[in-house]
């Protein structure tokens, strides 16, 4: 055997150690991780990561922190995505919209929303999935329906008309100025596929915050509930 044939065996049998050492302590990891006791429905070393990941993108938060606009030509419908809370069943003559403050809870119609100042704008919706569209969409800025009812509170809360589907949202994030309470797209009123009569844009968070068929926003000073939180996604879905 030459001398280049055993250098060859013997970095072959170094590398076969050395991944399979790799792979046993991976394999390892996995079930130590799998093991630990559940926190917020996932693992907690998984919840405290994403606790720090959301902790790093609040300190960087702010009104300023926009996202990007683009041409309206560019625009196009999104996928029908994510039909949670959006039942077959929906009268949308009937609807109302449930508004939940401190110590109040009154009803409201979409000529209520449509009397705030209209904002349009043309921005990404990103799905968590990995696609993306450029969007048009029309509507009121959630932070002047806060000042219009004169609330202040941590927390928004939202709700699809069934509860099946709800978000939650820290005051900055609700109240960030490009947050839209979004009555039409693409120029013509939402279809229900898309969350009709009224849903949520907020292109600083992934599609996953965009909640369609808005029918409860809630103000409170504790964290609500998030569905996808509660299947172990990231609370925050910060862009």
């Amino acid at each position: 055997m030459s001398d280049i044939d055993r250098e060859i065996r013997r970095r072959t049998r170094r590398s076969f150690l050395i991944g399979g050492a790799a792979a046993l302590a991976g394999a390892g990891g996995w079930q130590w991780l799998r093991t630990r006791p559940q926190e917020d429905e996932v693992p907690w070393p998984v919840r405290r990561v994403l606790r720090a990941n959301e902790k790093i993108a609040r300190a960087y938060f702010s009104d300023g922190h926009l996202a990007a606009t683009f041409d309206p030509a560019k625009a196009g419908m999104p996928r029908r995505n994510g039909m949670e809370g959006l039942g077959d069943d929906f009268d949308a003559a009937q609807w109302k919209l449930s508004l939940v403050t401190p110590g109040r809870e009154q009803s409201l119609t979409l000529d209520d929303i449509q009397a705030l100042p209209r904002v349009e704008m043309t921005t990404e919706l990103r799905c968590i999935e990995g696609w993306s569209q450029v969007v048009h969409w029309a509507g009121a800025r959630l932070r002047d329906f806060a000042a219009k009812h004169r609330v202040k509170t941590d927390y928004v809360g939202l709700e699809t008309p069934d509860s099946g589907y709800y978000v939650g949202l820290d005051r900055d994030s609700a109240l960030h100025p490009q947050t839209l309470l979004c009555y039409e797209m693409q120029g013509a009123p939402l279809t229900p596929a898309h969350g009709a009569p009224l849903r949520l844009v907020t292109p600083v968070k992934y599609g996953i915050k965009s909640i369609k068929r808005i029918g409860a926003i809630k103000f409170q000073d504790s964290r609500p509930a998030d569905y996808w939180a509660e299947q172990g996604y990231d609370y925050y879905a910060g862009l």
